[in-house]
């Protein structure tokens, strides 16, 4: 995972956790790498992994089986979808109109646009395709 230098790590994991889950890597119930294993995996100190969960923990994405580890909470993907869809409508739409404005960019070409994105990701792999 490479990181950005204008946010602070334990949100981006935080982030890339949020993504696991909304893809459904990791689904409700199920137990997630421990804080030193993802730590690892992403070779970072494992108090900010820890940081990350505790956030998490906080939004009820996820719980902690104290001994155990954490996992992913029974509403995750409810809880993560609609903190996500804020954020983006609240912060990085009106960022986006901006640019559209700056551009003249229509709403027509954008809607054309995002049709052919939501096609393209719903065609299957092609054999050729290796996984």
């Amino acid at each position: 995972m490479e990181f950005k230098d204008n946010e602070a790590i334990y949100l981006q994991i935080a982030g890339y956790v949020s993504e696991l889950i909304l893809r459904g890597k990791w689904p409700p119930d199920s137990k997630i790498p421990s804080v030193r294993e993802l730590a690892g995996t992403l070779q970072v100190n494992p108090n900010t992994v820890m940081r990350t969960y505790e956030l998490l923990q906080s939004q009820e994405v996820l719980y902690n089986k104290r001994g155990i580890g954490f996992f992913v909470a029974p509403a995750a993907e409810a809880q993560v979808q609609a903190a996500r869809r804020e954020r983006f409508l609240s912060q990085e739409l009106p960022e986006v109109f901006g640019t559209m404005l700056l551009l003249g960019i229509g709403l027509p070409e954008v809607q054309r646009r995002y049709e052919e994105f939501k096609n393209a990701q719903s065609q299957p792999l092609s054999a050729t395709t290796s996984l």
